[in-house]
């Protein structure tokens, strides 16, 4: 087990309160144990995010930047997507 490091925070009432009740209700056996366990879910959030950020958001920059010419005024974007949902609506009905 990796070595504990102790630590003091200060939280709002409503926060300490959730806190709190996750233990009440079982889900942890103290308040460390949730305060761990958000911090490895953020942790992993996060790597979620800088993946996303990596393989899909910056290819998507790099390839409208090469090609400019393919890019949609926003207007027209907006145009477009209102007429798709118009056009759904009516298939729906």
């Amino acid at each position: 087990m990796p070595k504990v490091v102790k630590r003091t925070f200060s939280l709002t009432e409503e926060q300490a309160k959730f806190i709190d009740s996750m233990v009440e209700r079982g889900d942890y056996a103290s308040g460390s144990e949730v305060v761990r366990e958000s911090v490895r879910k953020m942790r992993e959030d996060d790597a979620i995010i800088e993946k996303w950020l990596v393989e899909e958001v910056l290819p998507t920059i790099e390839e409208m930047e090469a090609h400019p010419e393919r890019l949609v005024p926003l207007d027209e974007a907006f145009d477009r997507i209102e007429a798709k949902i118009r056009s759904r609506t009516r298939a729906a009905e």
